[in-house]
């Protein structure tokens, strides 16, 4: 049985705060697509525009065997295409569209867009109300700046895996592409802070997001060195000793006893109200430094019950959570009352479950969300509804410019 299309021409559902802009998609891999898909979630139209080779995220390892699964969940809510932009033809095609677009996204290094014409003086000459957002490693000045930049070479550069690792241990990657994750957000938010001025000014702009700046924000509060300060200092927020996950009867638990109040009523659940009452131990920095004789006994008394049980008999009186795999968050009560995992249909992959909100709008909730796009799937589609016709069409394929189904 054929499944439908993974977009239709037009949004369905509710409006959005940013119903109405036209996004063009031209980044590969994760903080540019997923950054251009949290603008999808508000409503915007995004046409996410591959070279012939696809987005190299299509190309990653994955236990699905019609698509990537990590392409699937990054670009949800796109419609696609394909397009040569070395062929003169196909870049063609790309200023046509840009003529009409609100925002561009790109993650080329640096001296790539203006070898392509696609720099961000063209294009604002082209289009001067257009948001030009610019993904890349390391920024756009100094000795990195022509450097691809990668999620995981940015958290060893920055310090991020040295404090992951255990003390005196080697470094540790953080696994989940954290560091490309928040530079979507901060495309996002970028390109959003930029249409509300231009709303002002009629002016587009440029934005400059780097994973540089996304890997030294996330560190905020441990990038702060105070004058007189020594260079080997404990920068990290982990307040170690009780606050941590712990084993349990059944399962791991992470506990958060920081508080006086946490900590009291830790303490009761678990049988060991003498730990609450000793002077010894009524600080965090205290529990820390006499966690080889409180962690035992909570050993002891949390292998009376599975995780779970435990997350019951905490309640809300101690922070905490059972440690569970990622299959569990599906049908997980409050992810269900939430409305963060949809069906979705897909063009060859089929019907799956996925994330579908990450923003509660009140007023403009948005529109519904849809299937990532298949290679080139929607090329027609988008081009014709730009006013191209069908000889158009057929010559740009001859020529090499356009590709995907016909």
């Amino acid at each position: 049985m054929s499944m439908p299309s993974s977009a239709s021409t037009s949004r369905t559902g509710p409006a959005g705060p940013l119903s109405g802009v036209r996004v063009l998609d031209l980044s590969a891999y994760i903080a540019g697509p997923y950054g251009c898909t949290l603008l999808a979630d508000q409503g915007a139209e995004v046409l996410k525009i591959e070279p012939p080779d696809g987005d190299n995220l299509r190309k990653y390892p994955s236990t699905l065997a019609a698509e990537s699964r990590a392409f699937i969940g990054v670009n949800r809510s796109k419609r696609g295409l394909v397009l040569d932009l070395k062929k003169p033809d196909g870049l063609a095609v790309l200023l046509r569209l840009a003529r009409d677009a609100d925002v561009l996204v790109h993650n080329f290094r640096p001296a790539v867009p203006r070898r392509l014409g696609l720099d961000f003086e063209t294009l604002q000459a082209l289009n001067p109300r257009l948001i030009y957002c610019a993904v890349t490693g390391y920024g756009e000045t100094g000795p990195m700046k022509d450097k691809a930049g990668y999620d995981q070479v940015l958290q060893t550069m920055t310090g991020i895996c040295e404090l992951q690792g255990k003390p005196g241990g080697a470094p540790e990657i953080v696994y989940g592409s954290v560091v490309d994750y928040y530079a979507a957000a901060l495309v996002a938010g970028g390109v959003a802070s930029a249409l509300y001025e231009r709303e002002k000014s009629g002016l587009g702009q440029y934005v400059g997001i780097s994973l540089l700046r996304s890997a030294l924000a996330m560190q905020s509060a441990r990038l702060v060195w105070a004058d007189g300060e020594p260079r080997d200092i404990g920068r990290d927020m982990r307040s170690g000793g009780v606050t941590g996950i712990h084993p349990t009867r059944e399962g791991h638990l992470y506990l958060s006893a920081n508080t006086p109040h946490f900590w009291a009523a830790l303490c009761r659940h678990t049988g060991l109200d003498a730990l609450a009452a000793d002077p010894r131990y009524a600080t965090v920095r205290q529990r820390a430094e006499h966690a080889g004789e409180i962690v035992p006994r909570l050993h002891a008394a949390l292998a009376t019950r599975s995780a779970v049980e435990w997350e019951t008999v905490f309640g809300d009186e101690v922070p905490c959570a059972a440690a569970r795999r990622i299959e569990d968050m599906f049908d997980h009560p409050q992810v269900q009352a939430e409305g963060l995992v949809g069906e979705m249909a897909h063009a060859t992959l089929g019907r799956y479950r996925g994330v579908t909100q990450t923003i509660k709008f009140g007023r403009t909730p948005g529109p519904d969300a849809f299937a990532a796009p298949g290679w080139g799937e929607h090329s027609d589609t988008v081009l014709r509804a730009q006013g191209f016709d069908d000889d158009e069409l057929r010559r740009l394929r001859e020529r090499g410019a356009l590709l995907g189904p016909g």
